[in-house]
């Protein structure tokens, strides 16, 4: 009862200086609880939000790692050196395919003496992020 007589007098802008000190607290305390509660509940909300995203992002991902490994299983390329004579010669003909297709001209004009292996000088944890990105882009 007490609250629908301060509504009516919080109605009129004027009244308000006819309250007295207590009912002004009243009413100061009454808005702050409800102001406190408010935001309170918002943030409980946003909380329980991001916690279900953090859930459905984790599952996604623990996808997208079981396809990465089953891809990586799939497409090991073989060492050519590995397997003798056989891959060398093949090596030298993808070589000189692609050496022809830069140059855009036959493979009867190009002939490859000498292949020399050049060891990478990158980092292994650069070679792994290079790799994670370029199959987050494949897979995505």
């Amino acid at each position: 009862m007490d609250n629908l007589i301060l509504l009516e007098k919080f109605a009129n802008p004027e009244l308000i200086h006819s309250l007295s000190l207590g009912d002004k607290l009243v009413a100061s305390l009454n808005v702050m609880i409800l102001g406190m509660g408010v935001t309170f509940i918002a943030l409980v909300i946003l909380w329980g939000l991001i916690v279900l995203m953090c859930k459905m992002l984790k599952s996604q991902e623990k996808e997208i790692k079981i396809q990465q490994e089953v891809s990586v299983e799939d497409s090991i390329i073989k060492d050519p050196t590995i397997d003798g004579v056989e891959n060398e010669e093949e090596l030298v003909a993808v070589i000189t395919g692609a050496i022809a297709a830069t140059l855009r001209t036959s493979t009867h004009n190009i002939v490859v003496k000498n292949i020399k292996r050049i060891t990478d000088p990158t980092p292994t944890w650069a070679r792994a992020g290079r790799m994670e990105q370029m199959n987050s882009k494949i897979f995505h």
